[in-house]
């Protein structure tokens, strides 16, 4: 495991996760004893299937009606044993693993309240051009750094560029009175600026994600210093696909509205169970496909970095919770053009500088849809969308073929 830059002390701490730990087990433990509960509705057809489905509902009606009804309900009570042993196997083997990541940090260019700009520049050779890279503000930036084996910063440094990474940090008192503008207008501008007078010229910036909005009203604030704009699985139209979605999205968290102003954040788990939504079974289906994995495989390290990237979560600070969950989910701000960012409305279709939209085609997360509204509002934007999924395009085994290397020669171009 040292391939990975992993510490393994004698006895590890259990993790905390998969959080939020109470809500997946539950749903997991629903999900399979539902079809126990489920068995005699399906006998006499009371099940509301939808149309699409009826038919074979009907035919599979038949075929337990001619099956002993006690042998079938006995079968059925094992799978269910069976599944729901597996899935909580795999949660506890996660829990236990040993793998820790121990990565060591680039050299740090400039710090500011719980941020830091880290230059993986200097782990390379540094002959090309340079290029900051924006993360969310809800994940950790080393998705982007997550192992020896999987580090997109790493990879691009040793290419010759020299890219720059923001780590936002854990919110703090400071940060906690924040709002998007307080980010994008303060903080990400002076991060921009560090990196422009460190190597004496305009750069490439590039966002992942919600770091895809932030990095798109900073280019339009500041066209003299952002050389090109890249975008990675960037949202935009929020509404696209599914609206009713979006707007129960925002929703989820209003029950936690009257106590935003208290903590001054909206808590990791609440995040995390909000995340949980969009995919109900995933916990099931990848913590019983983990439990199938030999502890020391590539297969079953790279899972575990992962998840517990996926799981150490950082809390959203009560303005951007508002400013994201309300505005963007909810009102659908950005497409409507109400963006506003220090009172000044984000247009896109107003940036001059060389795009590349990078949209992964079985993104889960920001539906294709979705990013490609922003895309296709830029003239001349470049799109690639490569077969991959929101986290697979920066760390799958096909992200190197499909983004790293397409990425690097447009930023090569670029810069």
């Amino acid at each position: 495991m040292t391939g990975d830059n992993a510490t393994i002390p004698p006895h590890p701490t259990p993790r905390l996760g998969p959080r939020p730990l109470a809500l997946h087990l539950a749903t997991v433990a629903a999900t399979l004893l539902s079809s126990s509960a489920a068995l005699p509705h399906l006998r006499n057809g009371s099940l509301p299937w939808k149309p699409h489905l009826r038919e074979r509902a009907e035919g599979l009606r038949r075929r337990i009606a001619a099956t002993d009804a006690d042998a079938f309900a006995q079968a059925v009570d094992r799978e269910v044993r069976r599944q729901l042993n597996l899935a909580l196997t795999g949660i506890e083997r996660y829990r236990h693993h040993p793998y820790r990541r121990d990565l060591p940090d680039p050299p740090v260019l400039w710090t500011e309240g719980a941020s830091r700009l880290l230059d993986y520049g200097a782990l390379g050779p540094a002959t090309g051009a340079p290029v900051l890279f924006v993360p969310s503000l809800v994940n950790r930036h080393y998705i982007l750094d997550l192992s020896a084996r999987k580090s997109l910063m790493r990879w691009l440094a040793a290419q010759g560029l020299r890219p720059f990474l923001i780590d936002w940090g854990t919110p703090g008192p400071l940060e906690r009175r924040y709002s998007l503008t307080d980010y994008i207008a303060g903080r990400l501008e002076r991060a921009l600026a560090a990196v422009v007078e460190a190597v004496g010229r305009p750069v490439p910036v590039v966002g992942y994600c919600m770091g895809g909005l932030l990095a798109t009203a900073l280019a339009q604030r500041r066209p003299k210093e952002v050389a090109a704009l890249g975008l990675l699985a960037t949202p935009w139209d929020f509404h696209a696909e599914d609206a009713g979605m979006a707007r129960r999205a925002a929703s989820f968290f209003q029950p936690f509205g009257p106590l935003l102003d208290a903590w001054g954040e909206l808590p990791v788990d609440v995040l995390q169970g909000l995340f949980a939504q969009l995919d109900p079974l995933l916990a099931l289906k990848k913590f019983s496909q983990f439990a199938r994995m030999e502890p020391d495989s590539r297969a079953a390290l790279a899972f575990v970095s992962l998840e517990d990237w996926l799981n150490d979560g950082v809390p959203l600070v009560a303005g951007v919770a508002r400013d994201t969950l309300a505005g963007w989910y909810g009102r659908n701000d950005t497409a409507r053009g109400a963006w506003l960012v220090a009172g000044q409305p984000v247009e896109p279709a107003r940036l001059r500088m060389p795009v590349l939209a990078l949209i992964p085609e079985r993104d889960r997360i920001v539906p294709p849809s979705s990013a490609v509204a922003l895309a296709r509002s830029i003239d001349r934007a470049q799109m690639i969308r490569p077969p991959l999924g929101h986290i697979g395009m920066v760390v799958s085994a096909g992200a190197e073929t499909g983004v790293w290397r397409p990425l690097a020669e447009w930023l090569s171009a670029a810069g």
